[in-house]
């Protein structure tokens, strides 16, 4: 069976786009899959939206460029409102309803899922988890990786300095597995 998945994942500069995306492009390669992985730098940095692009496969990548990806995660409105008419018709987009509301999500083309992520970050004690929240969610919807794949990516991935922040991380992970819900075609 082959595996591929792309993937957009954008967010204000600050919510951790930029760690979403690395994180699951070094869980895909300790899955023994291909990736790609480019950060989008900029004066996005500074409050704009940032975004980073992932691309998995079990064959070689041919390209690390995605006009039109297959799946997308936003982790706020104006991430989802430029990226979302991009995807591809029955693509996949998982938001965070936080701070999107669900009737921006065009769940007539796409299959919609939301999560809360600010608010399952803020009940673990630390809305900055937020994005593992979201990549939780994302991992659990998709199937690209396994989640204790990226749980054991952490320590990889997350600067030493905040290494005791590690069981963390991954209880947020686990929590987006939790939280997450698909949108009806005819509400939210």
């Amino acid at each position: 069976m082959s595996v591929y998945q792309d993937v957009i994942i954008a967010g204000f500069g600050g919510q951790g786009v930029m760690i979403m995306g690395s994180l699951l492009a070094v869980a895909a390669m300790e899955s023994d899959l291909q990736v790609t992985y480019i950060p989008v730098y900029g004066p996005e940095m500074r409050g704009g939206t940032a975004n980073c692009t992932v691309v998995i496969s079990d064959e070689e990548v041919g390209s690390p460029i995605i006009k039109r990806p297959l799946s997308l995660m936003a982790m706020n409105r104006p991430s989802l409102e430029k990226f979302q008419p991009r995807v591809k018709d029955k693509g996949l987009v998982v938001f965070n309803s936080s701070l999107v509301d669900a009737r921006l999500a065009d769940n007539g083309r796409v299959e919609v899922y939301k999560v809360p992520a600010n608010d399952i970050a803020a009940d673990l004690g630390n809305i900055r988890m937020a994005n593992m929240v979201a990549l939780g969610a994302y991992v659990r919807v998709t199937g690209i990786v396994e989640l204790k794949a990226v749980q054991h990516s952490l320590e990889k991935v997350i600067p030493q300095r905040y290494h005791h922040l590690l069981p963390l991380n991954s209880r947020a992970l686990e929590a987006g597995t939790e939280g997450v819900s698909r949108c009806q075609k005819t509400g939210v």
